[in-house]
């Protein structure tokens, strides 16, 4: 089988996966990831059941099987009447319906994640309650979210208080928060008002200015969880993309992420790290920002498929793993591990062809 052929059958086995495996449950929300060792769903979460939303309307595209879209329609559902947490104007981090509970948070980068979702589901059906719910949203993280430096990472629910730091990278502010602005970009793009501009420049100046500091110097497992959240700034670069300053920072960072992922795989290698520098990568190349290899594209493209799941139980049949170590797979079939990789596959196809043009607001 060609390499080619084979992204195909991947993106097929992956919404099948997404459609069949239970990784979206009855309520139409959508779990962080199906643990295998244990057999089970973990809880359901508000920022991957918007991952889902927005792949599932990407496949309906792709593939035109109605399936996908009704799948989509029900994770749009599940955010707008049942996740949606009308007091505070925010969606909470996770849905628990269980004992254990959620713990009681809402992500400022969860939140832009479920807006963008609800709006690729608004741009492909139309119905209002998926603009009209990502604008309050996005409203929503505006007011409560400001920070001196940045935004606040999370809060408190209900009283919206800034949640303590920690040594995690997602307790914090950081250059990562640039992708979560792709959403007040389009929402404007979308509505045609410029209400979040004055967001904008202060944070991508922040960005700019930060980001050096954000990957660390020592080569070890951990950095691979760093070099995650650093491909989202690289992500949130490309709506600047035509200016010098944030082109600059892409050829940086392009060539700081791509070191640090090859040093660190031996020791622990993500999924969603590998897709998202190659879909960067084929943004960068496309807007004439760093020229990317083709022999390079085709090896970042057999790599990714080696995520892809094939034993024969349908709960992760077709779905993307969430990572290795070693030789090792980690017991971890992930929502936006597939979704990154899927992408990621179907963009290197499309420029194989000459046919990939770099609109951010499609990247997911």
């Amino acid at each position: 089988m060609s390499l080619e052929t084979a992204t195909v059958r991947a993106r097929d086995l992956a919404a099948r996966w997404l459609l069949e495996s239970g990784i979206q449950e009855a309520s139409g929300g959508v779990a962080r990831y199906y643990q295998s060792d244990l057999g089970r769903n973990y809880r359901v979460s508000t920022e991957i059941t918007g991952y889902a939303a927005a792949l599932l309307v990407w496949l309906h595209r792709q593939t035109a099987d109605p399936r996908t879209l009704e799948a989509a329609r029900r994770a749009g559902r599940f955010l707008t009447r049942r996740a949606w947490d009308s007091a505070s104007g925010l969606f909470p981090f996770e849905y628990g319906l269980d004992s254990e509970g959620a713990e009681p948070l809402a992500y400022f980068f969860d939140n832009a994640i479920v807006v963008r979702g609800l709006l690729a589901l608004w741009r492909a059906t139309a119905e209002r309650e998926f603009l009209e719910t990502a604008a309050r949203c996005a409203a929503g993280m505006a007011r409560d979210f400001r920070a001196a430096a940045g935004f606040h990472a999370a809060l408190r629910l209900p009283e919206k208080e800034p949640a303590p730091a920690d040594e995690r990278w997602s307790r914090n502010p950081g250059c990562y928060q640039l992708k979560a602005l792709m959403a007040w970009r389009e929402l404007d793009e979308i509505t045609g008002s410029k209400t979040f501009d004055s967001c904008f420049e202060p944070e991508l100046r922040y960005a700019l200015q930060t980001h050096r500091r954000f990957l660390p110097e020592r080569v070890e497992a951990p950095a691979m969880d760093r070099l995650h959240a650093y491909c989202y700034f690289l992500e949130g670069l490309l709506v600047w993309a035509d200016r010098p300053a944030c082109r600059e920072a892409l050829r940086e960072g392009i060539r700081r992420a791509g070191e640090l992922l090859e040093a660190v795989t031996p020791l622990f290698e993500r999924c969603d790290v590998r897709a998202q520098l190659l879909r960067v990568r084929l943004f960068a190349d496309a807007l004439g920002v760093a020229p990317l290899e083709p022999g390079e594209a085709e090896r970042q493209a057999a790599r990714l498929l080696e995520f892809q799941s094939a034993e024969p139980d349908l709960r992760h049949y077709g779905g993307f793993r969430f990572g290795r170590k070693g030789s090792q797979w980690l017991p971890f079939i992930n929502p936006y591990s597939t979704a990154f990789a899927t992408q990621a596959l179907d963009m290197w196809r499309a420029h194989r062809h000459g046919r990939f043009q770099p609109r951010w607001q499609e990247l997911i």
